[in-house]
């Protein structure tokens, strides 16, 4: 019985162990034919591929933790030379001011990347663009760097800073437009600039000014152009068109047309208030008030850039019909300024910030400026810088008058640090032959007499206009 048992289930395996066998072969020629692909290298691309991916990726985390941040002012360097001191800045091209360009084969083709947390000295870095640092943020498009000892506040030396980036703009024939600026005094980050550079760096380049806000992450940018010298290296010839370039600008912004009155002839008293303002602004405003009555089409208009008091004062002089007074709050809206001084053949002011808007005059128009005691003897050349605006600019600075009077410096053996922030008084005598010479020549120039081109000619200023606003 146990035989036949055992018979039964031997004979019920067979069928199981002949399929089995059946199969058996099938896997051996699929294994066959897998080794024989794998040995023509069939599957080497897809594990190649796999591989290299990894291997990438570990690169680029190598390369990001490779980028080093450097102290963006290095004190090992020279003034000028130690933001972003590891790359030199040069000439190119030809003409502008000493310039970084980044991504560039000086930096090996790495972008700029800047950290500047809150309370922090900042720092840069270079990166490749596929392997930033850790945490850091790529800035699309171009941005605008700027590095400068002086208050982005301040007019003068905010447009020195300015200018360069206007002159790169108008070499790209108004294309290069930036996305972003990056504002930096001493190394230190800056949140923006005054009002007024704001309004005239947006009408120079065609686009709002948008300044980094530095946070507790780096940021990177896709492309930036470095200025860290200000001016310098930047031709006549360039500098010249920058000034022509914002002020066709500003005047385009603002809705200012050129002047269609050629016989017309504007004095512009452009007066301050405490630090070098004149002691006694109505005698001043009479003196030239008398020289511009002996003037064909002259009118003076009188105008400060902080309070509503000057009018106030000039209404109280005895009525003249040469004296005309216009009270223009200048530092509530900028276009105010451009308007005025667009319109103005001899601005008269003292030394200070506001002369900055001379940049909006026409070319051939004249300054007249004025001190206090003690900037002749102990200034130095910074006293100068109008002078030097007003010709790079195309315009005529008629010269300086010092005020040789002044009271004793009690206990200050530095006269200047005594004297800086004096008011002026005045020479009726001498203030009145020196407006008399410098009216009757602007005048003269204006109509253009004596074969002179006629400066004031309304076709001559529109073409002059038109040119100035194409860049180049």
């Amino acid at each position: 019985m146990a035989k036949k048992k055992k018979n039964r289930t031997t004979t019920s395996r067979l069928p199981r162990l002949k399929k089995t066998l059946c199969l058996v072969a099938p896997l051996l020629l699929a294994v066959f034919f897998l080794l024989q692909l794998q040995t023509l290298g069939v599957f080497s691309p897809v594990a190649r591929c796999a591989s290299q991916a990894a291997t990438v990726d570990s690169l680029v985390r190598r390369l990001s933790a490779l980028a080093t941040f450097h102290p963006l002012r290095d004190k090992r360097e020279s003034k000028g030379a130690w933001f972003i001191s590891a790359l030199n800045d040069t000439y190119d091209p030809e003409g502008e001011a000493r310039n970084l360009v980044l991504p560039s084969n000086a930096s090996s083709g790495r972008v700029l990347c800047a950290s500047a947390p809150p309370g922090t000295d900042a720092t840069y870095a270079l990166a490749w663009r596929d392997a930033l640092p850790r945490g850091a943020a790529l800035r699309r498009g171009l941005a605008f760097v700027s590095e400068s000892p002086y208050d982005y506040n301040n007019l003068w030396h905010g447009l020195t800073a300015v200018v360069p980036f206007v002159s790169w703009h108008a070499r790209s024939r108004c294309r290069a437009r930036p996305a972003r600026w990056a504002l930096f005094q001493n190394g230190a980050a800056r949140k923006g600039m005054g009002g007024w550079l704001t309004s005239l760096a947006e009408a120079a380049v065609g686009a709002e000014m948008v300044v980094e806000a530095f946070g507790p992450l780096p940021v990177c940018f896709e492309q930036a152009v470095v200025f860290r010298r200000q001016m310098n290296g930047l031709s006549r010839e360039r500098l010249r068109g920058a000034f022509d370039l914002m002020r066709c600008r500003a005047r385009a912004h603002c809705g200012v047309a050129p002047t269609t009155d050629a016989a017309a002839f504007r004095v512009t008293l452009l007066f301050r208030s405490g630090a070098r303002a004149f002691k006694d602004e109505a005698a001043v405003a009479r003196v030239f008030g008398k020289e511009c009555a002996r003037v064909a089409g002259c009118t003076v208009t009188a105008a400060r850039t902080d309070n509503l008091t000057f009018c106030d004062q000039v209404r109280s002089l005895p009525p003249a019909q040469y004296l005309y007074c216009t009270y223009v709050q200048l530092s509530m809206n900028a276009c105010m300024q451009v308007r005025l001084l667009s319109a103005t053949d001899v601005l008269i002011t003292p030394h200070g910030a506001q002369l900055t808007n001379l940049l909006f005059m026409e070319r051939n128009s004249s300054v007249m400026e004025f001190y206090p005691l003690g900037w002749r003897q102990r200034a130095g050349g910074g006293q100068f810088v109008y002078r030097w605006m007003a010709s790079r600019a195309g315009m005529r600075h008629e010269g300086s008058w010092w005020d040789p009077n002044g009271e004793p410096c009690a206990d200050s053996p530095d006269i200047l640090s005594c004297y800086k922030s004096r008011q002026i008084g005045h020479d009726e005598d001498y203030f009145g032959q020196w407006a008399s010479k410098v009216f009757a020549a602007a005048k003269e120039r204006k109509m253009g007499l004596g074969g002179a081109a006629a400066v004031g000619a309304p076709q001559e200023e529109r073409r002059r206009e038109a040119s100035a606003c194409a860049c180049s």
